[in-house]
């Protein structure tokens, strides 16, 4: 006995809004698509400013020191030194909390 199987072809609905060929939107999609395609830099995003308070602070970034300074006199300034100091001549630093001593009592037998 052989069993046949029929091949079915389901064809779907295309789904969301028809697309209207002839409108604004897709005549500017189109020509972007075409200048794209022929290599030509395509705007996007708005211009930038050149003479603007922000792009002059942006081309300072990274050049000018930002924030408070630091004060080489203070504890914290100085305890930081000198744990780079025992880094840099090789003396392991510990930091943190030290390690708690456990103490183990050995019953008498």
């Amino acid at each position: 006995m052989k069993k046949q199987i029929k091949n079915t072809i389901e064809i779907k609905a295309k789904q969301g809004r028809p697309v209207n060929p002839n409108s604004e939107r897709q005549a500017r999609l189109a020509l972007q698509a075409e200048l794209k395609a022929s290599g030509v830099e395509i705007k996007r995003g708005r211009p930038v400013e050149e003479t603007s308070a922000r792009q002059a602070r942006l081309a300072l970034k990274g050049k000018v020191a930002l924030g408070r300074k630091v004060d080489t006199t203070s504890v914290r300034q100085q305890r930081l030194a000198a744990m780079e100091l025992k880094r840099a001549s090789g003396i392991e630093v510990k930091r943190g909390r030290p390690k708690m001593v456990k103490v183990e009592d050995v019953a008498a037998e």
